[in-house]
């Protein structure tokens, strides 16, 4: 559950990073609201996932797939260039992001968290 919750808070972080772009400085209020709103239950979410996943998978992972979402996103709305050798090194990202799931070792979160 804990992966479907940083999932998620990542797709969060894609949306409130767009909002901000759209906010035009935070001087716009509905892209101001998407973006507060979206930031909050982002982190949130984040930080519900660190009670299982270790910090630094679950950081790597949400700004990952958020940064890929986003860029993606931008892509797709022709906001950004969509060539193959950017689209190639989003792939990459998402490869990278799924290595660390799937990856051995200890990757839940153990005892060695607590500062």
């Amino acid at each position: 559950m804990a992966w479907v919750v940083l999932l998620l808070s990542a797709l969060c972080e894609a949306v409130w990073a767009t909002a901000l772009g759209a906010s035009d400085g935070l001087s716009r209020p509905l892209p101001t609201l998407v973006f507060a709103l979206f930031l909050t239950l982002s982190v949130a979410g984040l930080g519900w996932s660190l009670k299982s996943i270790g910090v630094g998978t679950a950081y790597a992972v949400w700004t990952g797939v958020g940064a890929a979402l986003t860029v993606a996103w931008a892509m797709g709305t022709g906001a950004e260039p969509a060539d193959p050798l950017r689209i190639a090194l989003l792939a990459g990202i998402v490869a990278a992001v799924i290595g660390l799931k799937f990856a051995g070792g200890q990757s839940e979160r153990g005892d060695a968290t607590a500062l």
